[in-house]
């Protein structure tokens, strides 16, 4: 995903380390050397984080709509079923003859919208299985890692 290969930064990291042993007293702080020195490496890390970043945000973009239309859709049924419901309520009262079948319709007119909505609700609410971001956390912490292994073999 980013950058910066296993390497480079030992390279970047034993350049760094020979110059500081040297005593130079006039020397560049490492970072700001590595940044005049190699820029595109820079450029490179920051464009793959760039990327990284998008792609979440596309995603959590997409679950975040996913749970609203879910939730507009729950409440929506809501009031459907409450609608069906009060007309099949005046039904029944106005009409003291109805036969099973017509009783049966009049409960189940409802009672489709509102299952519907129960089944929507329970979707918009449940929890995703992934954390927003998480891969960008994973990939911090690979690289600072990386730049932990490195240091250490450049000694």
């Amino acid at each position: 995903m980013v950058a910066w290969s296993r390497a480079t930064v030992p390279r970047i990291l034993r350049s760094i380390d020979s110059q500081a042993r040297s005593g130079n007293p006039n020397m560049i702080h490492p970072l700001i050397r590595l940044l005049a020195t190699e820029p595109q490496l820079l450029a490179e890390h920051v464009g793959a984080y760039a990327a990284l970043v998008n792609s979440e945000a596309r995603q959590a973009s997409r679950q975040w709509i996913m749970r609203l239309l879910l939730g507009a859709l729950a409440l929506c049924c809501i009031g459907i079923a409450a609608v069906l419901g009060g007309v099949a309520l005046m039904l029944w009262a106005i009409t003291p003859g109805l036969s099973d079948e017509a009783k049966w319709a009049l409960a189940a007119a409802p009672a489709v919208p509102a299952i519907t909505a129960i089944v929507a609700g329970f979707l918009a609410r449940r929890s995703s299985s992934e954390k927003a971001f998480a891969s960008i956390q994973a990939q911090v912490a690979a690289d600072f890692r990386m730049l932990s292994e490195a240091r250490s073999s450049a000694s």
